[in-house]
């Protein structure tokens, strides 16, 4: 019984200890050691960041960054839990935990924070209890990230416009309209 607390403190420490039966949530995705990831989740559940990861986070569940995870991005969850290296700003609609092998480079934004001993962060945070206003700044960020994706659509587009007329001109007209 004694080795069983030890142990459970153990895990604590290393970022382990994830109550997986909160509101359903399970494990959907780990980036493992070793593993280099770039792009965007969407997910319902836990993500377990061990290994590198770029990009993008959106879940109403867990995101676990590992004691060997890096992550160089924006992250909305309902709980995150940092214990490896984040760079970027970071929105929990229900607690966000440094553990003491964190790192955090960028701004929370959480109703609940719990620092361990140890940790380094260099950024800002604004603690929201109003969950309406939390709520707020998620949908106006999520709403500017959808704004800036479609900004660049339509500048693919032009862009795409633009090649298809500068190849036609340089291509002698005989050969353009050869069917």
């Amino acid at each position: 019984m004694q080795r069983d607390v030890e142990k459970q403190r153990k895990l604590e420490k290393m970022g382990e200890n994830i109550d997986l039966q909160d509101e359903g949530a399970f494990v959907n995705s780990i980036i493992g050691e070793g593993t280099k990831l770039k792009g965007e989740f969407e997910l319902n559940g836990l993500l377990r960041i061990d290994g590198n990861f770029q990009g993008r986070v959106k879940t109403k569940g867990k995101v676990l960054v590992g004691k060997n995870g890096t992550a160089e991005c924006e992250i909305i969850a309902g709980t995150i839990v940092i214990g490896g290296k984040v760079k970027g700003d970071i929105i929990a609609t229900e607690k966000v935990t440094l553990l003491s092998t964190g790192q955090l480079e960028g701004s929370i934004k959480t109703p609940r924070l719990v620092i361990e001993e140890g940790v380094i962060f260099n950024g800002t945070c604004e603690i929201i209890n109003d969950k309406n206003k939390l709520e707020k700044i998620k949908e106006e960020i999520l709403n500017k990230e959808k704004d800036k994706k479609d900004k660049i659509e339509i500048n693919s587009r032009k862009h795409d416009e633009y090649l298809n007329n500068k190849l036609y001109e340089k291509v002698p007209s005989n050969i353009a309209n050869k069917s």
